[in-house]
């Protein structure tokens, strides 16, 4: 293994950092607020997404609320994906099978691995998600946001036609 090529020539570096409190608002909400208007979905943070990393990576931290939430078994063939668990408990599928995992437990999945996450729980669970290179994850999940919000119901060739533009093959 050696360092990739390099991708900056400047001789003295640059002031280019980009900084995220704790306390900034998420980016998405997914799902509804309850009767007291209280968001128990999930909410996502955009911490670093391929247009801001230059398409180095994606980094999100997922939080979700007490409902079951999250994506079947599935695979991605143009992009890695990491799952940092942060608090509570979440389901992993690490493609042989569903494990419980908790705060600081760590799957990497390559390339065509196949895998998925559910919060079935019934507590709040939050995650770090890491896709590599940095693709456009932002779409895809501001797309599912938009059909949970209007409850609009998908057909399978759209679910299909979803998926495929979105570089994810269910399983």
């Amino acid at each position: 293994m050696t360092y990739p090529d390099a991708r900056y020539f400047g001789d003295g570096g640059e002031n280019s950092g980009t900084f995220r409190p704790a306390g900034a608002a998420p980016d998405l909400l997914i799902g509804a607020a309850d009767s007291d208007r209280v968001h128990r979905g999930t909410r996502v943070h955009y911490l670093g997404t391929g247009g801001s990393t230059n398409g180095a990576f994606g980094l999100y931290r997922w939080e979700m609320g007490p409902k079951p939430s999250g994506p079947m078994p599935h695979f991605h063939r143009t992009i890695t994906e990491s799952f940092y668990i942060l608090s509570g408990t979440v389901r992993l599928h690490d493609g042989t099978g569903w494990k419980d995992t908790s705060a600081g437990d760590f799957l990497f999945v390559p390339e065509g691995g196949v895998h998925g996450f559910r919060n079935e729980s019934g507590e709040p669970a939050a995650m770090l998600l890491l896709f590599t290179p940095g693709a456009p994850r932002e779409a895809y999940f501001e797309e599912l946001a938009e059909i949970a919000a209007t409850g609009r119901r998908l057909g399978d060739e759209e679910w299909t036609d979803l998926y495929r533009r979105h570089d994810q093959y269910m399983v």
